[in-house]
């Protein structure tokens, strides 16, 4: 039997899998002040930190839906506010030209994420992954054009 959409492979509901690459200045810093509060959310999100949002490779995140998640965060730090000056911008331009390549596999635009997160929003990264999450539970597993998954053997 073949699992539905919104469900896993041993027949439960379906939990997506992320990567979230986190600025070490900002958006880690986040995610540390939303842990340090104790704020509940989900636990989907495997964190890698990367010490700039403008270092994260498209092949990066390539390899992470390869590997077999549903979808990728890339959390960077608020315009003007990189320690490296243009770090996050070349984020957004990294991730305006991924989405078009992603495209081309099938891969729907809302399983790559980009938002901006300070060291002082503990509150925003909990949103954003929750808002996440739910979003990648909606769309359910990602499969290729030819419905077959992208994890390769």
């Amino acid at each position: 039997m073949t699992p539905s959409p919104q469900q896993n492979a041993n027949g439960g509901p379906f939990e997506p899998k992320i990567i979230g690459f986190l600025c070490n200045w900002c958006s880690y810093a986040g995610a540390d002040k939303a842990g340090g509060a104790q704020i509940a959310y989900p636990p989907n999100v495997n964190v890698v930190r990367v010490m700039c949002s403008g270092r994260v490779d498209p092949q990066f995140v390539l390899q992470a839906y390869q590997k077999g998640a549903d979808g990728v965060l890339i959390l960077a730090c608020h315009a003007g506010d990189c320690h490296y000056k243009e770090g996050n911008c070349r984020a957004i331009q990294r991730h305006r030209l991924l989405l078009r390549y992603l495209g081309q596999f099938g891969i729907e635009e809302q399983r790559c994420r980009l938002d901006f997160v300070s060291a002082g929003e503990g509150e925003k990264f909990v949103k954003v992954v929750t808002e996440t999450v739910d979003t990648l539970r909606a769309l359910g597993p990602l499969v290729s054009k030819t419905g077959t998954s992208l994890v390769q053997p």
